[in-house]
Parts: structure tokens; C-alpha cells; sequence
């Protein structure tokens, strides 16, 4: 009796391969969109996280705007005191004041008599004539602190202050008049 002729010898093996080629591109498959998602994920995510720091920040500074308000009031007038009177008390208050304002991220940023003026940081508070061209556009005399926010490094308040003009010279009088 003469065997049973079954397929080609190629054709049954190449029969497991191609099942598991099948197999390997649906894994394949299942993977690229597994991977595909997980990013999509994260996308979302990070924007939410930005958008959680984004209404953090806001609500921050919505709350704290007000406290901030009444500080440098506060401390303006603690800082008025301390000169008028010439007290260590007032100014020592007025210093504790300035840590408050920084732990709620705003800089007190004084003008310093001497100082060049410079826009964006100084306000004209009131102009003294001086003789001397050297001093012209400096501080004479620092009248109000300025506030900066450290995160954006706005001027909330121009430090305002007196500030040197040299005066004009006097036209010659013409002689014999």
C-alpha cells in the first residue's frame, strides 16, 4: 500500500509561519495604537497641569491682590512715621512689613538719593532746580517706594522720588541796559 499523500512538505511548514506573522502584526498593531494613546494621554495631561497652574496663579494673586494692597498702605505709612518722627520703632515695623510683601512675591524697590532716573522704574514725584549739571536727572529725595512682583518682574508701583533738573542759564544782560 502506498502512503497517504498529504500536502507539499513547504506548504505545511510555511502554514504555522504565516499564522504567526499574522499574530506578530496584530501585536504590532495593538501596540503602535497602545503607544498612540498613551501620548494622546499625556497631551492631555500636561495641559491640564497647565491649566491647574494657570487658575492656582490667578486665584492666588486674586486673593492675595487685596492683602497686598492693605500692606503697602501699612507700610507706607510706617515708613512716613519712621521719618517724621525718627523713629526705630516705626521703621523696624515698616521692615517687617517689606518681609511680609516678599513672602507674598512682591520686592519693595526703594530710589537711592544719587540715583540716575530710569524709566519704567521711577516716577517724577516733583523737580528741584540745581546749579550743578553733574546731578541733573539723579534722586534728590526718594518720596515713595516702589513694588515689583519677582515672578514677572512688573512694576506694580514707580518708585517715586525728587529728582535734580539743572537750571537753565540766566541770558547775559546786554551791557548798559
Amino acid at each position: 500500500m502506498l502512503p497517504a499523500m498529504g500536502p507539499p512538505a513547504e506548504e505545511s511548514k510555511s502554514e504555522p509561519f504565516a499564522d504567526l506573522a499574522e499574530r506578530l502584526s496584530a501585536v504590532e498593531t495593538a501596540v503602535k495604537d497602545f503607544h498612540r494613546r498613551a501620548a494622546h494621554r499625556e497631551s492631555v495631561i500636561d495641559r491640564l497641569h497647565e491649566e491647574n497652574q494657570s487658575l492656582r496663579n490667578g486665584m492666588r494673586r486674586e486673593v492675595l491682590d487685596p492683602v497686598i494692597s492693605d500692606l503697602v498702605r501699612l507700610y507706607d505709612g510706617l515708613n512716613a512715621q519712621a521719618q517724621r518722627l525718627s523713629s526705630e520703632l516705626f521703621a523696624s515695623f515698616a521692615d517687617d512689613v517689606v518681609l511680609v510683601l516678599d513672602r507674598c512675591g512682591i520686592e519693595v524697590v526703594a530710589a537711592v538719593a544719587g540715583e540716575e532716573f530710569q524709566s519704567g522704574l521711577h516716577a517724577v514725584g516733583s523737580v528741584e532746580e540745581t546749579a550743578d549739571p553733574a546731578l541733573h536727572n539723579t534722586v534728590a529725595a526718594p518720596l515713595l517706594a516702589g513694588l515689583r512682583e519677582r515672578d514677572t518682574g512688573r512694576m506694580r508701583r514707580l518708585a517715586k522720588a525728587v529728582f535734580y533738573r539743572a537750571g537753565q542759564a540766566a541770558p547775559a544782560e546786554p551791557a548798559g541796559a
